[in-house]
């Protein structure tokens, strides 16, 4: 059977899970070109090699009008596109907004549904956090153009793939503080927290914001269950790189195979 196993050892976020999944599939450059086709407005995404503690992955960088998102450890109402933001000057998007650009984006009919409904996993999560209605919550511009380029991007992966299981291991939150303009929170932040019901996790031992609103939405919409890597033939292993660095490899593995 056709398995696809994603370690989260070292959490998870969008562009993370995308620069692996894309090592695995046989033409990348051809991928690239029909993400950067798809019509989201403003954005450009470049795959780059990065190297974490001695392992060479890729790096999905996500250009909004040129700007790429803040990689800070801020929770995820001020971090990753959700409300709260500081940048003021720039427009923000409600979910009806975000709605109708995914409705417009040049990829099939089934894609459209995993993004539009891994968004809602997002913005019910905002939603419950800051005690407002689903289309009371906005949306950064830089932050909410990122997640859906990462959850489009991840989405069209999956489906390429075609793994009828998808496996996640437990997933690493980090720990600790962060802060924001409303004040100092815990990690894993308010909504992530909310997003990773159900999901096993565990604190482990980096300090700071490993795992990501986005990051954790699309492991609980995708995965079909949770637990460690199964006896399988492993055929192909991809890594994708973050940003941040620790002394651990900041990074998602991914293992394609049979089982």
């Amino acid at each position: 059977m056709k398995t696809l196993y994603i370690d989260c050892q070292m959490g998870a976020a969008g562009d993370m899970l995308m620069g692996a999944l894309l090592e695995l599939v046989p033409d990348r450059k051809k991928f690239l070109e029909k993400l950067n086709q798809a019509g989201i407005p403003g954005v450009r995404i470049e795959a780059q090699k990065s190297v974490k503690c001695g392992i060479t992955g890729t790096h999905m960088e996500v250009l909004v009008n040129g700007e790429e998102e803040e990689s800070l450890d801020l929770p995820s109402e001020e971090n990753n596109g959700h409300s709260g933001h500081s940048h003021g000057h720039h427009s923000h998007f409600s979910m009806e907004d975000i709605t109708g650009i995914i409705d417009g984006l040049h990829v099939d009919n089934k894609v459209k549904e995993d993004v539009k409904n891994i968004y809602q996993i997002i913005a019910k999560a905002e939603s419950q956090v800051h005690g407002r209605p689903v289309s009371e919550v906005h949306f950064h511009e830089v932050g909410a153009m990122d997640a859906v380029a990462d959850i489009t991007g991840c989405a069209m992966l999956f489906h390429e793939l075609g793994a009828v299981k998808i496996i996640v291991s437990p997933v690493t939150t980090g720990y600790g503080q962060v802060r924001c303009a409303h004040g100092i929170l815990p990690v894993p932040a308010p909504a992530t927290a909310l997003i990773l019901r159900g999901i096993p996790c565990q604190g482990g031992r980096i300090e700071g914001e490993l795992c990501t609103p986005t990051g954790g939405a699309l492991l609980k919409y995708f995965a079909t269950e949770y637990g460690r890597m199964p006896q399988m033939i492993m055929e192909k292993i991809g890594y994708g790189m973050g940003k941040k660095e620790f002394e651990a490899a900041n990074c998602i593995r991914a293992i394609l195979g049979e089982a």
